[in-house]
């Protein structure tokens, strides 16, 4: 019986991936843990965020405009952040992010005026969808990316999400019972309840930077080291070296067809400056799926967990603690749901795991303001919460396996940053219909753009070989070897094969190709060596 039980415990740990969290390390515990805290402080204000406005005499059109602003901040800073965290340092980045989400948090718990909590929400971090927008979320998957191996890569983000959606629905649940606790004593007001829920939102804000100062320097980017390439070839060839300090001189020999830059376009500069940072081949796939993250961002910006809770309150009324049970289950779901991502991936392929798991839950959005009764609403947002999530372990690793290692911090960021974008024009469309009577019409739109971003999807990217930039092994002539494979670059082998969800798709049926040799670049240096005159020796 007991051999049993741990042939099933041994299953378990190595089947769903916690082992792969166990083989990276220390630090991959570190950022799950802090993710965990940070959403569980989301899911607290993720409730009662419109509500809190709506409490405050705030119109629902200033509400649409106060999250279209706060998402507009998290444009603004998640942006410069990510694109200089490589630079300046990725703890360095996270510990500020922190100090920002405890500042904000505290002039929540504290002020009243609209105009000084929309500056803090613009400046700072608070979450109006109870999603993890701003600076924290592409760094950390850049540092995960960069500390699992290939192989391990899904399984670790996988729980990257599980563990946050767990924290999601514990932070819910407890919001509910403490308002309802606070609210039933003397001397508390409906908007003093509301302002103690900020004050968690704060201590979480500190338990995020203590876990923050744990992490070692494995997070930050590793140099790259200089590699050599050995060539075969005849005797008549002498020995070529190429430096990394020549190679740095060679673009500037190349003609360039920049045009000088006006005092207009200086502003963007620097942007364009760390989008040129992604190669070419990889800017093609990344443009693709840019617009489509475009339009499900747009949709979920529209009906955030926030303003869908503030519509389920308008239109049912239900007490603020069943309100936070329905959620907290939501979330619960999401959590359970997401677990099970990294080992449907292997199994189907990254794309067919993000189309087959997000369409019922774009369909429950589009149905969400139909029926007529609390339980079959609350029923709809169970299945869109409960499958929303589990696209976004293998969308992460599909990201990671397009890009280059020393891409993917400017990659991921560019990425938040364009979803975080189209997402802040949703709230004051909603704002507008809300005011007007018509919020229901905000959840049949969106239902319609995520529905068409799966459909998209599926369509660009199902047949996508998610292995092209990496580095092949190549046998040469005369018992040369070819250049070793870093560990980093061979991206998710085990989840590639299969990501179209054919045998056709896997690495035996290709056909070989012809082997040219080229000249590395970067700092790579090539040593020749004649085979002969090894032989004369």
């Amino acid at each position: 019986m007991f051999e049993r039980i741990t042939k099933s415990f041994k299953w378990f740990y190595h089947e769903f991936g916690i082992a792969s969290i166990h083989e990276t390390g220390r630090n991959a515990y570190l950022i799950i843990l802090a993710r965990t805290c940070r959403m569980f402080a989301y899911g607290t204000n993720a409730l009662i965020l419109a509500i809190f406005f709506s409490a405050l005499g705030i119109s629902d059109h200033q509400i649409g405009i106060f999250m279209t602003f706060t998402l507009l901040g998290d444009v603004i800073l998640g942006t410069f952040l990510t694109l200089v965290a490589d630079r300046v340092g990725r703890r360095r980045v996270l510990l500020g992010g922190s100090i920002l989400m405890i500042l904000s948090g505290i002039i929540f718990a504290v002020f009243e005026n609209f105009w000084i909590l929309l500056l803090a929400a613009i400046v700072g971090v608070i979450s109006i969808t109870g999603g993890d927008f701003g600076p924290f979320r592409s760094i950390e998957e850049s540092i995960l990316s960069q500390l699992t191996i290939p192989s391990k890569r899904a399984d670790v983000l996988s729980w990257y999400v599980t563990t946050a959606l767990f924290g999601s629905s514990a932070g819910s649940e407890l919001s509910g019972r403490v308002l309802r606790y606070l609210q039933s004593k003397d001397g508390w007001s409906e908007v003093d309840s509301y302002h103690a829920l900020f004050w968690i939102y704060a201590v979480m804000g500190t338990v995020n930077l203590g876990l923050v100062l744990l992490l070692t320097d494995a997070c930050e980017l590793q140099p790259v080291k200089e590699s050599y390439t050995q060539l075969s070839q005849d005797d008549s060839t002498s020995t070529l070296a190429v430096s990394a300090e020549d190679a740095e001189e060679l673009p500037e020999a190349m003609p360039a067809n920049q045009e000088p830059r006006s005092r207009i376009v200086q502003l963007f500069s620097w942007f364009s400056d760390r989008l040129a940072q992604i190669s070419p081949a990889t800017r093609s796939i990344m443009y693709k799926l840019w617009f489509l993250l475009a339009v499900d961002s747009l949709a979920d910006g529209m009906v955030p967990y926030s303003l869908t809770n503030y519509y389920m309150d308008e239109k049912f009324n239900p007490s603020k603690s069943t309100l936070g049970d329905i959620t907290s289950f939501s979330y619960f779901l999401g959590a359970i749901s997401a677990s099970f991502a990294g080992p449907l991936a292997r199994k189907i392929g990254l794309i067919n795991t993000m189309v087959f798991t997000h369409t019922p839950s774009s369909a429950a959005v589009l149905l969400f303001p139909f029926p007529p009764y609390l339980w079959l609403t609350a029923a709809l947002l169970l299945v869109r919460a409960g499958l929303n999530n589990m696209d976004q372990a293998p969308r992460s690793a599909f990201i990671a396996a397009v890009v280059k290692s020393e891409e993917r911090t400017a990659a991921m960021g560019i990425t938040s940053t364009v979803r975080t974008l189209a997402a802040m024009t949703g709230p004051t469309v909603t704002g507008l219909l809300a005011a007007n009577g018509q919020f229901w019409i905000a959840f049949v739109a969106a239902g319609c753009c995520r529905l068409a971003y799966d459909f998209g999807l599926y369509a660009l990217f199902v047949n996508v070989k998610i292995h092209e930039h990496e580095t092949k092994p190549v046998e040469l002539p005369n018992g040369h070897d070819g250049r070793r494979i870093p560990d980093e670059e061979m991206e998710l082998q085990s989840l590639a094969d299969t990501d179209s969800g054919s045998e056709e798709m896997s690495l035996e049926k290709e056909e070989p190709k012809i082997v040219s040799l080229q000249l590395p670049s970067g700092s790579q240096r090539i040593r020749s060596r004649s085979p002969h005159r090894a032989g004369d020796t």
